[in-house]
């Protein structure tokens, strides 16, 4: 439109030549104003930033992150430590690729940044957590994460089987949340998902768990994966005996590489229900108050996974993309390529009372 510019200007000097020599110098100062704000105007155009593309959220150029005008701040992180298992779990979405475990000192290091970008909780998993060095490498975080960093929240996500008392005498104090696997509290349906081993029985051991975490002051949660063989189940009565802080109701998720694929250690396409029976599973169970239901919409990219070499996996695309390690980058850098959502981690609850000093728990 600033084309035609000059075009407008001739016309109105000559509309002022034309008016009686009385009125040419009114004419002429609003003629000079209204040309200095027209000057203004176009070159303020000129300055302006391009506008983001459509569908592409403010601060950011895309699906990778980069670009980003204010880094993401890792309030709550998940870090999988190690990818070794003694269970076989069929939907397993973290699976037993490789057998390697960071130097205590580096794990150390890489937490310490976390803290420093803004992390407030972290929850350790696996894999099975406690199955490297027999738990004593998962004490060592947990207590140097409440010492040394006083971070907010200290949490694990364990099968259970691998616990002794003798770890929560020596580091219960310094954790906050223990969630244990339990899919199921019919044995039979646990050892055809995969969570069989030998003579001890899964749900006793979920009770014993519990007791330990009411005698130790630790808070207690259920982690629960819903798939084919159990979406049927009637778990309310179970759960409210057990009374734990929060019960997570996850639904099978398709990981390419992990559970799903031609490079996959499992195969949890016949795990898998639809959208429909989950939210059947979720109906039956809505009375029960702790109920914090996940699908795989929520879940895909409203965490921070952390891997065994601290690299940000990214869900977003149906499989796990790592970023470049902490260590090596950053956590600034390396988050730009985690996929995190932010907005649906707050919508699912991600953020909630984490920390057992303030959770006010009966004990």
């Amino acid at each position: 439109m600033w084309m035609l510019l000059p075009e407008a200007v001739a016309a109105k000097l000559l509309r002022a030549f034309r008016k009686p020599l009385s009125s040419l110098w009114s004419s002429l100062v609003l003629w000079f104003f209204w040309l200095r704000a027209a000057v203004w105007l176009a070159g303020s155009d000129s300055r302006r930033p391009p506008r983001p593309a459509r569908g592409t959220p403010q601060g950011s150029t895309g699906d990778d992150g980069e670009g980003s005008d204010q880094p993401t701040t890792p309030s709550s992180v998940n870090y999988h430590f190690t990818r070794q298992c003694n269970y076989k779990c069929g939907f397993c979405f973290h699976t037993a690729k490789t057998s390697f475990v960071l130097p205590l000192d580096e794990a150390k290091r890489g937490l310490r940044l976390l803290q420093e970008a803004g992390m407030e909780k972290i929850n350790f998993s696996g894999g099975e957590p406690f199955i490297h060095d027999r738990g004593e490498y998962l004490g060592q975080l947990v207590r140097f994460c409440k010492e040394e960093l006083h971070l907010s929240s200290v949490s694990i996500v364990s099968n259970g089987s691998l616990i002794r008392e003798r770890w929560f005498k020596t580091y219960g104090e310094y954790l906050d949340i223990l969630a244990i696997s339990c899919d199921s509290f019919d044995e039979q349906i646990n050892v055809l998902i995969g969570r069989g081993q030998g003579k001890k029985n899964h749900v006793e051991n979920l009770q014993k768990l519990r007791a330990w975490c009411r005698d130790y002051r630790v808070a207690f949660k259920i982690n629960s994966v819903i798939n084919r063989f159990n979406v049927d189940e009637d778990m309310r009565e179970q759960i409210k005996a057990l009374n734990p802080v929060r019960w997570k109701v996850f639904q099978c998720l398709l990981i390419e590489g992990e559970n799903s694929g031609p490079d996959a250690l499992r195969e949890a396409e016949r795990f898998v229900i639809s959208e429909e029976e989950f939210e059947e599973f979720l109906d039956r169970h809505k009375e029960v108050s702790c109920l914090v239901p996940e699908s795989n919409q929520k879940m895909k990219d409203s965490y921070l996974i952390l891997d065994e070499y601290m690299r940000f996996l990214n869900c977003r695309n149906g499989r796990k993309d790592p970023s470049k390690s902490i260590l090596d980058v950053g956590v600034e850098e390396a988050i730009k390529f985690s996929g995190f959502d932010e907005k649906m981690f707050l919508k699912r609850g991600g953020k909630y009372v984490w920390s057992k000093a303030d959770l006010k728990l009966d004990w």
